[in-house]
């Protein structure tokens, strides 16, 4: 009969064996996505940036979190579907129309965060608070877990700029 082994001897031998299956590598690594847009209210399909990363750090099981650097862009997962995106545009033009007047545009009143040459965009900071200025999508597989017809896009509400979306990648290669 086999020698009896304490609890805590036990706890230690599982504890090592453990430690030897995962010797996964950690992830976590910064990089940034440059996007330039071209139109007043434009949506940008990223997701082939997020996979790309998603290669280029080899990571296997983990999450991106992605996240827009700019307060009058968004981010959106959706369908890439030309009618949608049509009727998501007419939607935030009937919310936030950009031919109304916004106090933010009103450069006799405001004086705080005022640049030369600035824009006219009351509007697009008004679409931009319906949206996310993050969004997480899970990496299974070293594959980004999106459901069938989910893509990812940046939708930039003062466009004809050029963009930068920072995405963080974090777990395990």
């Amino acid at each position: 009969m086999p020698a009896a082994v304490s609890p805590r001897r036990l706890l230690r031998r599982v504890s090592r064996r453990g430690c030897r299956s995962q010797r996964e590598r950690s992830i976590v690594r910064r990089t940034v996505v440059a996007v330039e847009t071209h139109q007043p209210l434009e949506f940008v399909d990223i997701t082939a940036s997020l996979a790309r990363a998603v290669n280029e750090a080899g990571l296997v099981e983990g999450v991106v979190v992605a996240q827009t650097r700019h307060t009058t862009t968004g981010l959106l997962i959706n369908e890439h579907e030309p009618f949608l995106l049509a009727d998501l545009e007419a939607l935030f033009e009937r919310v936030a129309p950009a031919t109304a007047a916004y106090a933010h545009d009103d450069f006799t009143r405001r004086t705080v965060n005022v640049m030369p040459g600035e824009r006219r965009n009351g509007h697009a900071h008004c679409r931009a608070a319906l949206l996310r200025t993050s969004e997480c999508v899970p990496v299974t597989g070293g594959r980004l877990n999106l459901g069938r017809w989910q893509r990812v896009f940046l939708v930039d509400f003062d466009g004809g700029q050029r963009r930068e979306v920072s995405l963080t990648l974090l777990g395990s290669a």
